[in-house]
């Protein structure tokens, strides 16, 4: 199965979903991200990086794109799209080959937290282990609610733990 997530700049919180599933994932489940409008130049912000290799994932790989490059005939096509901001969540998207199922799980921009280093590595660290719980509960899904006509509502379902 072939997941996407997206955010508005695809620097931090779908950056740590897409290696986080890749992690746990295995070859069950497949991860990109993307942003509605990643700036020019857009890099994954070091300290989602940072986060991520202090947690053993791996970081390879790993680019800022627009969700243009998933919208496309060549692109893979997607079985699921979440949503990890609220921006995302609530812009047009683009017409997705496939139809995949969508939902939309909400975590706070540790980016947008000042002060020390120290505090910002803090805050990636919670909104990862966030995500990896969300994650974990998707991988932890029985078979059949995987399947195309029920994965909508299993992802939206886990979107409030």
């Amino acid at each position: 199965m072939n997941v996407l997530f997206l955010c508005t700049h695809n620097s931090a919180r779908s950056i740590l979903a897409e290696a986080t599933l890749r992690h746990l994932g295995g070859e069950r489940l497949r991860a990109w991200s993307a942003g509605s409008s990643p700036r020019a130049n857009q890099q994954p912000n070091p300290i989602a990086l940072e986060v991520l290799q202090a947690a053993g994932i791996s970081t390879e790989g790993l680019s800022s794109k627009s969700w243009d490059v998933f919208a496309g005939p060549d692109a893979p096509v997607m079985d699921l799209i979440i949503t990890v901001c609220d921006n995302a969540a609530g812009e047009m998207c683009p017409h997705w080959p496939g139809h995949p199922a969508t939902a939309h799980w909400g975590f706070g921009d540790p980016s947008l937290v000042e002060g020390s280093h120290e505090q910002k590595l803090d805050a990636f660290r919670r909104t990862l282990h966030a995500v990896r719980n969300r994650i974990e509960l998707l991988l932890a899904l029985p078979p059949e609610r995987l399947q195309k006509s029920s994965l909508q509502a299993s992802a939206r379902a886990l979107a409030s733990r």
